[in-house]
């Protein structure tokens, strides 16, 4: 009997956070300023991030080199990154605007080469919600996840980027990462990638 009141409170818990957990995508629509991912990541971008794992412990931090350019329609994103382990890595996304749905919310798909089929989400106010499968590579091998990424623009120069990692359907952990561009990109990058 005490196994089962135990089992049951679990599952009490597990529900409201998780309905305590989501956040709505429409609930930002009229946050400013107003997100465009075309706009924003144009040109030089730097980010800084971390990665905690689903106990608040700091795993491994990140800087990144972004240039952002629009192809065809297309916002390309050429991304370089230095982990504080000393690995190097590469994405280079493909983005395309599928324009707006009956909200008003502008769709995105993502596609890279570590990306597992697509990453599909929109933008609403200044906040951009997608997910995505993706292999990511960690010591020699291969761990398959899910990302729930969230981008907020806080101003011209800066968006504030939190993402949600799963595995098996349990959150593992989460990254957090600043992207500064313009002027603030310019003062501070490009970064030096070359050593941590």
């Amino acid at each position: 009997m005490h196994s089962l009141k135990h089992a049951l409170a679990v599952m009490l818990m597990l529900l409201i956070t998780a309905g305590c957990s989501d956040t709505s995508l429409s609930e930002m629509k009229d946050n400013k300023p107003m997100l465009t991912l075309e706009e924003f990541f144009a040109g030089q971008t730097v980010a800084y991030g971390i990665f905690e794992d689903r106990f608040g412990k700091l795993r491994r931090q990140f800087r990144v080199n972004i240039t952002g350019t629009v192809e065809d329609g297309k916002l390309i994103l050429d991304e370089d990154f230095l982990y504080d382990d000393g690995e190097r890595a590469n994405r280079i996304w493909t983005i395309t605007n599928l324009g707006k749905d009956d909200e008003g919310r502008i769709q995105y798909r993502g596609e890279a080469d570590d990306i597992v089929g697509v990453a599909s989400g929109a933008v609403s106010g200044n906040a951009l919600n997608w997910s995505y499968i993706i292999d990511l590579e960690t010591s020699g091998s291969t761990l398959r996840v899910r990302f729930n990424d969230w981008i907020y623009q806080q101003d011209e120069h800066v968006a504030i980027n939190r993402a949600y990692v799963k595995k098996f359907g349990l959150e593992i952990g989460s990254v957090t990462l600043v992207f500064l561009r313009g002027k603030a990109a310019q003062t501070v990058g490009p970064l030096d990638l070359s050593a941590w």
